[in-house]
């Protein structure tokens, strides 16, 4: 008796392909930008240096693997692979715009002969990234900080902050008032920045990332109950940038202000992670808020959380240690 097997070799076709997407969607969730950006940062580093390893010529994995480095805090190890990415593609902004973050940690932590010529490099990356992009406010940003904090022997100055703000106004305004604040705040003139704060978040409609702008201007004015207020409009406010959950979370911690609030903020940030705000340092952020609380055995579970995303998080393997029997 005869049979016709087209049937089921369709089936069995039909079977293949979707084994293939449901395979090549695994691969996707877990690409190297992906796990940097859900915190996985060990598992990021294993996979970027493989793949460096096999292509020595991928500049964005060289990238990646620089901002790895950076969310690590291993900034020796994160310098040579963002020099790398800039060699292999040095008209790309992105990849100067993290080399000069990069310099800069470093530069912070310093002597003094060597931050000066750290600067240096930090000054050029940050010019470079806006000559690449001139819309990049990430990198007009950093670069008007820079300007803003450093001497002018090493190309510091207040006309350039606000050649950098004139330049904003054009494509993100709130962020060109959030640079004339921190302007008028390095001045002392206390009154203009808090103006500047609340017109940035009344030209962004009142997003969260410009509260929480106002609310670290607040804490740092020791006007704590007009922080935390502005915290509490942040929680529901539209979310431009996810990681202002977890540094309003941070910022109650410090002040010891509603840490029901900051918990709330996390397990949101949390829900839907970004790079910005490493997720391992928002489960310890979680962890120390729960302890505070006396919940000693969740706590130690935010610890480990952290630690199975970086093993090397010394900050999450101390609090363990504390709240261990």
């Amino acid at each position: 008796m005869q049979f016709d097997s087209r049937p089921r070799l369709g089936r069995c076709l039909l079977s293949l392909l979707v084994v293939t997407a449901f395979l090549q969607l695994a691969r996707a969730a877990s690409s190297p930008k992906d796990l940097l950006a859900a915190g996985e940062v060990d598992k990021a580093v294993q996979t970027l240096e493989q793949q460096v390893s096999r292509s020595a010529a991928d500049a964005a994995s060289y990238n990646l693997l620089c901002r790895a480095y950076f969310m690590m805090d291993e900034w020796d190890r994160g310098i040579p692979a963002c020099e790398r990415a800039i060699k292999l593609d040095p008209q790309e902004s992105l990849y100067h715009l993290w080399l000069g973050r990069i310099y800069g940690e470093k530069a912070a932590r310093a002597g003094f002969l060597s931050a000066a010529g750290l600067a240096k490099k930090v000054r050029s990356s940050f010019e470079r990234a806006v000559e690449f992009d001139p819309r990049s406010w990430e990198a007009r940003t950093d670069l008007a900080e820079f300007y803003l904090e450093a001497p002018s022997i090493v190309g510091g100055g207040q006309d350039k902050v606000r050649g950098q703000a004139d330049a904003l106004f054009a494509f993100n305004p709130a962020m060109a008032h959030w640079v004339l604040a921190r302007m008028a705040g390095k001045n002392k003139d206390f009154t203009a920045a808090e103006r500047e704060y609340r017109a940035a978040i009344e030209t962004s409609h009142g997003t969260a990332q410009n509260w929480l702008h106002l609310a670290q201007f607040l804490a740092h004015a020791k006007r704590l109950d007009e922080m935390e207020q502005a915290l509490r409009t942040l929680e529901s406010s539209p979310v431009d940038r996810p990681d202002s959950l977890m540094d309003a979370a941070s910022l109650l911690l410090r002040n010891g202000r509603d840490h029901s609030l900051a918990i709330r903020l996390l397990h949101r940030y949390l829900a839907s992670p970004a790079e910005e705000g490493p997720a391992f340092k928002a489960h310890d952020l979680l962890g120390q808020l729960l302890e505070k609380q006396g919940d000693r055995r969740a706590a130690a579970g935010e610890y480990r959380a952290a630690l199975a995303m970086s093993h090397t998080f010394n900050r999450a393997r101390e609090d363990l240690k504390r709240v261990e029997p």
